[in-house]
């Protein structure tokens, strides 16, 4: 039987970007001991994580040691207190007068969002935008491995994407057993991006990024972020027109009162 849904809670912003491999592997010589945490991390905090972990892995790029809350703060847009207190549920609240070990701290976050190991990620839906996903190559080196991409349409499987042939939508069970994938990607139409993900959760997937413009219904215990880049567009839209005075507003008005 199926299993019972509940809505999901949708987040709609740009993909977070991940640091490196090659800054995992660089640790202080004498890393502050963390305070163990004794509450979980909020959904706010995590997403602001991945923004500490870009900033921080720049200025590890350009050979800085440590860096205060407030450089931290101001490197990744956010205040010097709600950085503190994010930091600290990790258990990191750096040296007075000295402030962050730069490399510690990218250790600890990589650590707490999953990022020291590796992820299988499964693409479903090869159209210009699975394609691209396929073919970016940031995904590998911050740990998250391209293992298969899917599609419906039988003129594009066995076609080669990014060095993986391309297999059909049949297969994808079979295909996420064989390939132990942690993550699914939907890329396809909106009108099939339900049935894809009712797939990919039945066979065992517990993380789904949506790119289709729809919100998915996903049962307890699977997390689903999505992108819409048209919202982004529309939210931008709204801000643009506040900047001209709600120019848009005004002609809109003048509009009904000629129909009046």
């Amino acid at each position: 039987m199926p299993r019972a849904r509940e809505e999901q809670r949708t987040c709609v912003g740009p993909h977070l970007s991940t640091p490196s491999i090659d800054a995992l592997e660089h640790t202080p010589v004498t890393p502050p001991t963390p305070r163990p945490r004794e509450r979980g991390i909020p959904e706010a905090t995590v997403a602001r994580l991945p923004v500490y972990l870009r900033a921080l892995q720049s200025l590890s790029d350009a050979g800085t040691p440590t860096v205060s809350s407030e450089g931290l703060a101001t490197a990744a847009g956010v205040n010097s207190a709600k950085l503190r207190k994010d930091l600290s549920y990790l258990g990191s609240y750096g040296t007075r007068g000295v402030g962050y070990d730069v490399e510690y701290l990218i250790y600890q976050i990589s650590r707490e969002l999953g990022l020291t190991k590796d992820w299988s990620v499964a693409i479903v839906g090869i159209g210009n935008l699975g394609r691209a996903l396929a073919n970016y190559g940031g995904f590998g080196t911050r740990g998250f491995r391209i293992a298969a991409v899917l599609d419906a349409d039988t003129s594009v499987v066995g076609r080669e994407v990014a060095g993986l042939s391309v297999r059909h939508i049949d297969t994808l069970e079979e295909t996420v057993k064989m390939e132990k994938v942690s993550i699914g990607v939907i890329a396809t139409p909106a009108a099939a991006a339900q049935g894809v993900c009712d797939r990919l959760v039945e066979a065992g997937v517990t993380s789904v990024l949506n790119f289709a413009p729809v919100v998915l219904n996903v049962p307890p215990g699977v997390d689903v972020r999505k992108v819409d880049l048209s919202i982004e567009l529309q939210i931008l839209a709204f801000h643009e027109q506040r900047k001209n005075g709600g120019q848009g507003r005004a002609e809109w008005i003048e509009a009904a009162e000629g129909l009046g």
